[in-house]
């Protein structure tokens, strides 16, 4: 899904030789709920923030993963829901209101070896060209969700298919209704079961003859009544009636057969991918390329550098948790600049 209202800034980028750079005492990287939380509490504490809510990072538009996301459900304060670009809009919206400086443009590199830290834009990240610098840094780039790219896959996006079983698995277009979860790991053994309690039937289409997932998820995927394992098989295609999806073509993985399954729903549970390669690997991650914060924190392990949302949770990811963790890091942004400006004032008067 994309946001129309961005075209001019697709279309009319300015060239770099004609951006105004900036220091400021936060930059916020990332525009979804985590980016925009942060944003709002960091403006009510007077640290005037900018934000950088970049342009297709990811390969989606501002706003993240929310924009990909037709009807939000499960957001306290919406009870007849919202879809996601709104919800998206009222983010941006209190962030501007609060005095949020929000620029539609990528970082693509960022220096975190001495400070104040240093930011490139996309089209100007080369020694010669100058930085964007800050005091505190909020890593808020999320996690895109890996696909398969399968054929009708653009076509039948969010029509059908989603990449997020809890965000969307309750939506009366998959109730009552067979579906099919992609995956072998641990996450589509939970997603199918999850599913289970809306649609009528699950099946999960696994690749090879056998489950990655841990033997306790396996076993309780293969034993439940309402899921059928679909061993070696590749979803190939989805199909529908132009609106909606209505079946997807499978393909044998030994046999090279296919075959058509009706389901109204298809869900990937193949993976995230955070997006951290703009960091240079300068910022610890776990095995999975996730930030590392300290627990119950959103401190990392370079002084100053916080992260919150999806690009540092691979359990939860959902955008009620990252609206949470955005809080978290604004607020330990402030905790920090306040520290910091109180060792300047000491060093200033001589008494460090």
């Amino acid at each position: 899904m994309f946001r129309w209202s961005y075209l001019p800034c697709l279309l009319f980028r300015p060239k770099p030789a004609a951006i105004a750079l900036m220091h400021s005492k936060v930059i916020i990287v990332g525009s979804g709920p985590a980016g925009h939380t942060a944003a709002i509490y960091a403006a009510r504490a007077n640290l005037e923030p900018v934000l950088f809510e970049g342009m297709m990072a990811g390969g989606v538009a501002p706003g993240g993963q929310l924009t990909t996301t037709t009807e939000v459900e499960n957001f306290p304060g919406f009870p007849e829901g919202i879809t996601g670009m709104e919800l998206t809009d009222k983010l941006r919206e209190q962030s501007e209101r609060f005095g949020t400086e929000i620029i539609t443009e990528t970082i693509t590199r960022v220096d975190l070896s001495s400070r104040p830290f240093k930011l490139w834009r996309e089209g100007a990240e080369t020694d010669a060209d100058e930085p964007d610098t800050c005091d505190a840094l909020i890593v808020a780039t999320g996690a895109t969700a890996k696909r398969l790219g399968i054929a009708g896959e653009d076509q039948y996006w969010q029509r059908g298919m989603s990449a997020c079983a809890v965000c969307d698995g309750a939506a009366p277009i998959f109730r009552n209704k067979p579906l099919v979860v992609i995956g072998g790991g641990d996450s589509a053994c939970e997603e199918a079961t999850f599913l289970t309690k809306y649609a009528s039937h699950v099946y999960i289409a696994v690749r090879r003859d056998a489950f990655r997932a841990s033997q306790i998820m396996a076993r309780r995927a293969i034993n439940h009544p309402k899921i059928t394992v679909l061993w070696s098989t590749h979803v190939i295609e989805a199909k529908g009636n132009g609106s909606a999806l209505t079946h997807v073509v499978l393909q044998d993985a030994n046999t090279k057969e296919t075959r058509d399954l009706d389901v109204s729903g298809l869900f990937y549970a193949i993976g995230h991918t955070p997006n951290t390669a703009f960091l240079g690997g300068q910022l610890e991650t776990d095995e999975t390329g996730y930030l590392v914060v300290k627990p119950g924190l959103s401190l990392t392990n370079v002084a100053g550098v916080f992260a919150a949302g999806d690009v540092q949770d691979k359990t939860y990811r959902q955008a009620i948790t990252a609206a949470g963790s955005g809080c978290m890091a604004a607020l330990d942004a402030e905790k920090y600049l306040e520290n910091l400006a109180a060792e300047e004032h000491e060093r200033a008067s001589g008494k460090l």
